[in-house]
């Protein structure tokens, strides 16, 4: 954690996050370089000079006492749990966990346990090298919260101060997301990345299954490409499939004369209640094509079709980074800088393809 892109950055990270904490909030530090240990108890924000004195004379060395670390962490969030109130664990690591409870199984198991008492975890990982993002995905998901790669300080500031509420304060727990499409519009379809998070149908309306979450101002966005039964003829031709024996897929009259393209079915809890409350969203067939869509879509299908290239997925058919880039760039709104950002990026990555 010694280089300038790890607890130095660190550092810097946090104290915008105290600039944006009410006076009433308290912040503990807990660090687990070697072994773990209580750094600052629990302190209102009034005393902010306090805390910044705290995390300036944070060091780094030694090994890394992960699992110590996170469960003296739950200990002291737990002694100073607040009903009603944003309980979280914010994690910021290297990645490394080398000494202690390490194994996946066994941080997971600690991780849930503690979720079940209000606390949520949020994860922010930082630095380049031995950042393990997958052991880190599963520990927020876990935790009922989520996580962050931080690698410059432009990122810290819209993880800590720019989208914060959205980051670190859930509004809705467990949120799942069904979709069922009109059979006698929809001829195929395919959900497009969240393959580490989907859910078999049965596990929709059962309150005991773990979900993700959302944050104040948190928008989540899930992309499908549809095959309608009009562009049937014209999409790819399959080999032929004989008929079933013993069945028979009958369309309800009802579904041939609706206007309907889909119904969304969306389950979320209230962040201290155990049972699901559900949504249910018809959505009509607009038929808009791309261009007069909201900036919003094409940048989403941007987006998709990047990673898509970057993975030499089989399913980019014609995308290209310079159908991607030109996309974008007629999508970025108001000058937004991350979306210019992701620009840049492509524009990188088509470079490096070549």
């Amino acid at each position: 954690m010694q280089s300038a892109d790890k607890l130095p950055l660190l550092k810097k990270s946090l104290k915008m996050l105290v600039e944006e904490l009410d006076p009433n909030d308290k912040i503990a530090i807990v660090v687990y370089a070697g072994s773990s240990g209580l750094v600052l108890d629990a302190t209102s924000v009034k005393q902010k000079q306090k805390i910044i004195n705290a995390l300036d004379n944070l060091r780094a060395g030694g090994s890394t006492a992960g699992g110590a670390g996170i469960q003296l962490a739950y200990k002291v969030a737990k002694k100073n749990f607040v009903k009603g109130a944003n309980n979280r664990v914010i994690l910021a690591t290297d990645g490394d966990f080398n000494v202690g409870v390490s194994s996946n199984s066994e941080l997971i198991k600690l991780i849930e346990e503690k979720r079940r008492d209000g606390i949520f975890l949020s994860v922010c990982g930082f630095g380049m090298g031995n950042y393990q993002d997958s052991k880190m995905e599963v520990l927020s998901n876990k935790g009922n919260g989520n996580y962050f790669y931080i690698d410059n300080i432009k990122e810290a500031q819209r993880v800590f101060s720019k989208r914060m509420k959205a980051n670190m304060f859930t509004v809705a727990k467990d949120v799942k997301i069904q979709v069922e499409f009109n059979p006698a519009k929809v001829a195929s379809y395919r959900l497009l990345g969240y393959e580490n998070r989907k859910l078999a149908n049965q596990d929709f309306n059962d309150d005991k299954k773990d979900a993700g979450e959302v944050g104040a101002g948190h928008t989540v966005t899930a992309v499908y490409e549809l095959v309608l039964k009009s562009e049937k003829d014209s999409s790819p031709k399959k080999m032929k499939v004989d008929s079933l024996k013993y069945q028979k897929k009958i369309i309800k009259s009802s579904a041939l004369l609706s206007e309907e393209l889909m119904t969304l079915k969306l389950r979320y809890k209230e962040p201290e209640s155990d049972e699901s409350q559900l949504l249910v969203h018809p959505i009509l067939d607009h038929k808009l094509v791309l261009d007069v869509t909201s900036d919003d879509y094409r940048f989403t299908a941007a987006v998709i079709q990047v990673g898509l290239l970057l993975r030499d997925s089989g399913d980019k058919k014609e995308a290209s980074y310079q159908k991607v880039i030109d996309l974008a760039k007629g999508a970025t709104g108001h000058n937004d800088e991350a979306r210019n950002e992701f620009i840049s990026l492509a524009e990188t990555a088509a470079l490096l393809s070549k």
